[in-house]
């Protein structure tokens, strides 16, 4: 916990760290967010879909260490990392010109007592099937595939989060039948993350029937709830979604797989009711052991 990241070097120690989409940092803040942070000991956090500038987001988060990515267009997308401590190195690009990453990828690495962590806030396209929108979302997953092993070559302490727009399997989608034409859950899509999780250098054949390599990434949801349903990461302001829990599993943490053995506790912070949310995602938690 934050408290910890003054212990001696050499003591291993849990470090809790999150991953939210805010749907907008003020709005978020003014909605109950820093209380929630008051209470939630976090050590590092990922956002994303900040949609505000770096001004704005150290006034939002007053004591956090951050660094940024802003979206080209004022009010759009923007992803963050906020720690309690600071960060060694920072890059912000995810792939060559013209791919649109900006205010959608950021990496920071952080010397955790001798060990070199890497974090990655990702905020994937939400795309819109058989558009110039989902033309977008196909490249960055596709910069994403070749990113994910020159990070696990970087450090086998590498960790991967966001909203990445799209449910992987069918118990990551209450209503998965109604929207397997629909971007989130288009078969191509959910390859993608076939071969991110698959046996890595291995061949795999994704749900669309395309053949790829996996890369061995670990989901840490998935491998810590099992094969239950959700549990669910975002939920459409509209209707009735959330008290029905109609929702999506959506938000992430990749893992390497040296990381992945780390993992000491994973939950997703679901708000006790609709009108006591301050975003329409709900943070994901995990706790690593992390320390020489």
């Amino acid at each position: 916990m934050s408290a910890g990241l003054d212990r001696l070097a050499g003591v291993s120690r849990r470090v809790r760290i999150a991953s939210v989409n805010v749907n907008g940092i003020r709005a978020a803040t003014r909605k109950g967010m820093l209380e929630w942070l008051d209470a939630a000991d976090i050590d590092v956090m990922a956002l994303q879909e900040v949609r505000a500038t770096e001004e704005e987001l150290r006034t939002a988060l007053p004591g956090w260490e951050i660094v940024n990515d802003e979206a080209l267009a004022k009010g759009r997308a923007g992803v963050a990392v906020a720690s309690r401590m600071p960060s060694v190195d920072v890059r912000r690009v995810l792939g060559p010109e013209p791919l649109d990453s900006a205010g959608r990828w950021i990496e920071a690495d952080f010397d955790i007592d001798g060990e070199r962590l890497i974090v990655v806030s990702a905020y994937v396209h939400t795309g819109e099937a058989e558009t110039p929108r989902q033309d977008a979302k196909w490249a960055f997953l596709d910069a994403m595939e070749a990113r994910l092993p020159q990070l696990a070559a970087a450090s086998p302490l590498a960790l991967v989060m966001g909203d990445l727009n799209v449910g992987h399997r069918e118990l990551d989608i209450r209503n998965w039948k109604g929207n397997v034409k629909k971007a989130g859950f288009l078969p191509r899509e959910r390859a993608y993350f076939d071969r991110f999780f698959g046996e890595a250098g291995t061949e795999v054949t994704g749900v669309d029937g395309s053949v790829g390599t996996g890369l061995g990434w670990v989901d840490v949801g998935r491998r810590f709830h099992g094969d239950v349903d959700g549990p669910y990461t975002w939920w459409s302001m509209r209707g009735r979604a959330f008290d029905n829990d109609s929702g999506w599993r959506i938000d992430y943490h990749l893992a390497t797989p040296a990381l992945g053995e780390r993992v000491a506790d994973y939950r997703v912070v679901r708000a006790p009711s609709w009108d006591t949310r301050w975003s329409d995602h709900a943070p994901v938690v995990a706790e690593y052991t992390l320390g020489r």
